[in-house]
Parts: structure tokens; C-alpha cells; sequence
């Protein structure tokens, strides 16, 4: 139990001020992400968010992202079923031991090119469950990681600016494979 309690205490803070981020509103990220996907992926950026053994905390922050306020589906956003359709994997929590081989058959079924992003700090490090004898710690462990978005779990604001900064990592990777 003492070591439960010192990960708990030990874990960094890693909330993001989202004031902090530059951004005014979830308008001006939107319009910006529109822009970026009407360029990048023809109007649509479809993902396929994977849950590798999480908490549920980032699935329900990217759940949000669908809801009234945050409305993605406006700037081209879509989360799509099957991993055949997505151009982005968002995978959320730390990889359990039985969700290994689906999350690589997911990831086999992405097209090329694909992006996977690992979501909240349970995804990249294995965050308060690292270590545990059930989990395979990251992400990153199972599958290769193009980017990563910190939080535990990180808010859907926080989620919209990191994915316009992956867009933006995109399209100049794009720009200097030309």
C-alpha cells in the first residue's frame, strides 16, 4: 500500500494551463484545425480512439470533444469505428497484457500513413501504473508513438491544441519530405 501512496505523491503534476496555450477559444482552435484538415486530409481527419487498459478519465475527455460546446464534428473531426477508416490513432491508458495484440491489430489495420498519438500520462509512461505486474507500461512499449498529448487526463481544450500542433508537425514533415 506504501508504494501505491508514493506513486500517487511521487507522480509530476502535469496539468496545462490552457489560458497558457495562446489560444482565445475553441473557435479560433477550430477554425485553425479546419484549415489544417481541409489542407492535410481533403476535410476530414477520421481517428480511432483505442482503449489500451485506462481509468476512462481521457475517454471521457475525448468524448467530450463530440458534445454541444466542444462540436469537432464542425471542423472536419470524426471518430470513426473501425481502425480502416482513420487516418489518426488516439490511444488512451496504459497497454494491459490483454489488450497487446489488439492494440497492434488495430494498429496493422490503420492505412499508411498513419499518425498515432498517445493520449494522458497513463498512455506515455504508464503513469500511477507503472510498473504494476498487469500493464505493459506506454504506449510507445507495444506500438511506435508519433506524438503524445500530457495530462491526467488532459482536458478537451488542452486535447484541441495539441492536435492543431500535431497538424502543424504534419504538414511541415510533409513539406520537407517533398
Amino acid at each position: 500500500m506504501f508504494k501505491f501512496y508514493k506513486k500517487i505523491f511521487c507522480t509530476p503534476k502535469t496539468v496545462i494551463d490552457t489560458n497558457l496555450l495562446g489560444y482565445e477559444s475553441v473557435e479560433v482552435i477550430g477554425k485553425q484545425l479546419e484549415t489544417k484538415i481541409k489542407k492535410l486530409f481533403n476535410g476530414s481527419l477520421a481517428i480511432r480512439e483505442v482503449d489500451a487498459g485506462s481509468t476512462n478519465a481521457c475517454e471521457q475527455e475525448l468524448t467530450a470533444l463530440t458534445n454541444a460546446y466542444y462540436d469537432v464534428e464542425r471542423f472536419g473531426i470524426h471518430f470513426v469505428a473501425s481502425p480502416r477508416h482513420a487516418d489518426m490513432l488516439m490511444v488512451t491508458g496504459p497497454v494491459s497484457r490483454n489488450m497487446k495484440e489488439a492494440l497492434i491489430r488495430t494498429y496493422k489495420a490503420t492505412p499508411d500513413p498513419k499518425i498515432v498519438v498517445a493520449v494522458g500520462d497513463d498512455a506515455i509512461s504508464g503513469g500511477i501504473f507503472k510498473g504494476s505486474y498487469a500493464v505493459l507500461d506506454g504506449v510507445d512499449k507495444v506500438i511506435p508513438v508519433d506524438f503524445q498529448i500530457p495530462g491526467d487526463p488532459p482536458s478537451p481544450k488542452t486535447i484541441l491544441c495539441n492536435l492543431l500542433k500535431i497538424l502543424e508537425g504534419v504538414e511541415s514533415s510533409n513539406k520537407t519530405n517533398r
